[in-house]
């Protein structure tokens, strides 16, 4: 790492060659401070071309240096000077660390923060404004709340989990370590649980829990429920997106991935390793197997198997809801195939006309 200023730490591409396991084509010496996209790219840039479809954005390309796979580096256009790594997104994680590191943390806790007596937060906790604790609750070292969170009675909040803003917890949940829930998210809240009692709809208590496994990533204004007797629960590791529902009695298996607006109904019991696409809805009681691969918009009404890829709706088989929609794309061809056909069989048989049928 050189010259660390103002704009903030600058690397030469020799230091990230080293910090990534990669190397240097090029003047190893060549700087620069962000890592953008192709298109984006300035003189203290480097470019990242991690996809062959942004390649002719190499002509125009006025990055100091470029990020690319092994494929990739010996394209003509673009920076002279590159870093040349595997995986571009795997370096990413490297790279973007050094150049843009944590701040220090200010531990304490805000004065304008409510903390019931009976909370415990550990001296290396931060509290930020107006966030409220409430009883029993504890939290381990290196949490840090945001401002305006609010965590109910009796959480737990493991060391080094991280909660931005508005963010609630509410009572009896359970966070790991190195969790990190983004604002406005919703963890514990009552699942839609009712009966009808008298003609009317009576609310069953939810009375179960909410566990976070540790290492878990929640997007922004998700909302996970808490169990109605059980408990839900979503495994180590996994990540969730933004806007999930996480309906009550879920379980999410470990290191799971649950993109943008999906819907998981109550008491869906979902294995290790599992990715769902974006508007993905899954209905209640199912059991989605480990390693599957779940479509973006698909609407899943049955089981999945382990490692079985499903799309569409209802979601089947991807191979064959492929097939059945290159079909259906083909349905105005056919459509006029048969009304020449029509129109033949008119002009073959007299006094006919397209459309006639017998009785």
């Amino acid at each position: 790492m050189t010259d660390p200023s103002a704009s903030g730490p600058v690397l030469t591409l020799s230091e990230a060659a080293e910090a990534t396991g990669g190397r240097v084509v090029g003047d190893g010496r060549a700087r620069f401070r962000r890592i953008v996209p192709v298109f984006d790219a300035g003189p203290e840039d480097m470019a990242l071309l991690a996809d062959r479809r942004y390649a002719p954005d190499l002509k125009e390309c006025g990055g100091a240096a470029l990020l690319a796979s092994e494929t990739l580096a010996g394209l003509e256009d673009g920076p002279v000077d590159r870093l040349v790594v595997r995986d571009p997104h795997e370096a990413l994680v490297t790279l973007l660390a050094l150049l843009h590191p944590a701040s220090e943390e200010d531990w304490g806790v805000h004065p304008s923060a409510v903390i019931h007596p009976e909370a415990v937060v550990h001296g290396e906790a931060a509290v930020g404004p107006h966030a409220v604790i409430g009883a029993g609750s504890t939290l381990g070292r290196g949490v840090r709340v945001g401002a305006s969170c609010v965590i109910g009675e009796r959480v737990e909040i493991g060391e080094g989990t991280i909660l931005f803003p508005n963010v609630t917890v509410y009572a009896d949940a359970v966070l790991g370590r190195r969790v990190i829930v983004h604002a406005g998210s919703r963890i514990g809240v009552d699942g839609f649980g009712y009966a009808v009692v008298d003609g009317a709809h009576a609310k069953v208590p939810q009375v179960g829990g909410c566990v976070i496994e540790d290492d878990v990533e929640i997007g922004a204004n998700c909302a996970i429920d808490r169990g109605s007797i059980g408990s839900t629960r979503i495994g180590a590791g996994s990540k969730l997106d933004n806007l999930v529902h996480i309906g009550h009695n879920v379980v999410v298996g470990r290191g799971s991935l649950v993109v943008a607006q999906v819907g998981v109904a109550g008491s869906t019991r979902m294995g290790d390793g599992v990715v769902v696409g974006g508007q993905a809805g899954i209905v209640g009681h199912l059991k989605i197997g480990a390693g599957a691969r779940i479509g973006a918009q698909a609407g899943v009404i049955s089981d999945v198997e382990p490692g079985q890829t499903v799309s569409g709706y209802p979601a089947r088989d991807h191979r064959t809801y492929l097939k059945a929609m290159a079909r259906v794309m083909r349905l105005g061809e056919v459509v006029k195939r048969l009304e020449r056909i029509e129109r033949s069989l008119a002009a073959a048989v007299p006094g006919s006309s397209p459309g006639d049928s017998e009785p």
